[in-house]
């Protein structure tokens, strides 16, 4: 029995550490797969996916996703505390209240590394340690290319080069500014928005992308290359 037990915990205390060391290996090799590509195949959906050096795709896509998911992802260290802050206060203020979430692009490289989609207190839990630790190890060009290259952008469609393919039959070096925004207004639920086939939420969430882009609201200064 004690044996067990012991085994139990080894095996838990592995889960647990296994991400703070792979991450390091991440940032010279790139992840072959993702514990969320891994989910959504057991689930019956394809994987799609090239991958793709950050100079390979067109600027107009980081830009959008900045602007749209993590306005100072430039300027935090993996998490974004003074939009954690306001996302408690406003629960505070009005419990009932559905507030935006503080979720970072790192805290959802993490997410999508190491985790499956199903929601949890574990999950939610791990990612705040998980990105501040993959903000001190990559740069911030390293957490760029890896998020466009992993994030979900259609069912089962992986990545800026295979989505750029899937919905606007091109290369992702050849994006415009409104093929950017229209992939990021996919997010977080490409199941249900269509970037190449958008319904009318998709093109308001996308025309408000454009407009913060046009307005110069994402700092991608971070990635340019040294």
């Amino acid at each position: 029995m004690r044996r067990w037990i012991l085994r139990a915990l080894l095996g838990v205390v592995i889960l647990l550490v296994l991400p703070f060391v792979i991450v390091p290996l991440y940032t010279v090799i790139n992840p072959p797969i993702t514990i969320l590509q891994l989910s959504k195949a057991w689930q019956g959906n394809g994987i799609q996916k090239s991958w793709l050096g950050l100079k390979q795709i067109a600027p107009s896509l980081p830009a959008a996703v900045i602007a749209s998911e993590d306005a100072r992802f430039c300027s935090h260290q993996g998490i974004d505390w003074k939009v954690v802050q306001k996302v408690v206060e406003d629960k505070l203020e009005n419990p009932d209240k559905k507030v935006p979430g503080a979720s970072t692009i790192t805290m959802q490289i993490a997410k999508n590394l190491f985790f499956p989609p199903a929601r949890s207190w574990f999950r939610k839990t791990m990612e705040v340690p998980l990105a501040l630790w993959i903000d001190m190890i990559w740069t911030k060009r390293r957490q760029m290319e890896v998020y466009l290259n992993i994030v979900e952008l259609a069912p089962g469609v992986y990545g800026a080069g295979a989505a750029a393919k899937h919905h606007f039959k091109k290369p992702a070096g050849r994006l415009t500014r409104r093929d950017a925004a229209r992939l990021t207004a996919s997010l977080p639920n490409p199941q249900l928005r269509n970037a190449g086939r958008p319904g009318p939420l998709t093109r308001r969430i996308a025309a408000r992308i454009e407009r913060r882009m046009r307005a110069g609201t994402a700092n991608t200064s971070c990635l340019r290359s040294s």
